[in-house]
């Protein structure tokens, strides 16, 4: 799996930067007129029990000293208008590509968890983390609305965290594990495109039109 993978991993990386260089420069430019440094949200993540890793996004939100724990409805206030706009054209993944380059994540995969849930679940993470963590995958295209739906609704770190604990985590690593018993090359493509036009394009004209 992981040599064919990281394969395509490498073309998509040296395809997608030639295509995007341009407009993701004139996108920092922009965020850094707009709401200033830092431009980049770096933060840990794991990519297997025991492996943490470095993960590049842009930052979308305002700056807290004490940040912890997923995003909720209790961090919303905290989105800059910039970052929302940038969260829906899906153009903080971008830096990700990084980290697909170093061999930290590949295209397609589970998202890399929290080292908090990590721990707290490892039965769950010891299978689910035997796939290389990805920018996208099955779990990203047909649950993210959801999650974002469930997480929006809380309204304290604590009822963000049990809803992502007690409902989030297991309906996402039926769906890791079910790309993951499943995988090829050709999921991987689809995958891909379907994230491409369904999440890209689509969730850009939709906030464009709002």
């Amino acid at each position: 799996m992981r040599s064919s993978k990281r394969i395509l991993d490498l073309a998509l990386v040296v395809i997608l930067s030639g295509v995007l260089v341009i407009p993701f420069s004139i996108l920092l430019v922009v965020m850094l007129v707009r709401q200033g440094l830092p431009l980049f949200y770096v933060a840990e993540r794991m990519k297997g029990v025991g492996q943490p890793f470095w993960l590049w996004k842009l930052r979308t939100m305002t700056i807290a000293a004490a940040d912890s724990g997923v995003s909720g409805g209790d961090k919303a206030g905290r989105i800059t208008p910039m970052g929302a706009f940038i969260r829906r054209a899906r153009m903080d993944e971008v830096p990700q590509l990084w980290n697909v380059l170093k061999g930290d994540m590949s295209i397609v995969g589970p998202r890399p968890p929290l080292r908090e849930y990590v721990e707290r679940f490892p039965d769950i993470y010891a299978a689910v983390l035997q796939s290389p963590t990805g920018i996208t995958g099955l779990a990203s295209l047909h649950y993210h609305a959801t999650e974002e739906r469930l997480l929006a609704a809380c309204r304290t770190v604590e009822e963000t965290d049990r809803v992502y604990a007690g409902v989030c985590i297991p309906a996402k690593a039926r769906l890791d594990l079910l790309y993951q018993r499943n995988w090829s090359l050709c999921l991987d493509l689809v995958l891909i495109w379907k994230t491409g036009t369904g999440i890209l394009i689509k969730r850009f004209f939709k906030g464009y039109r709002g």
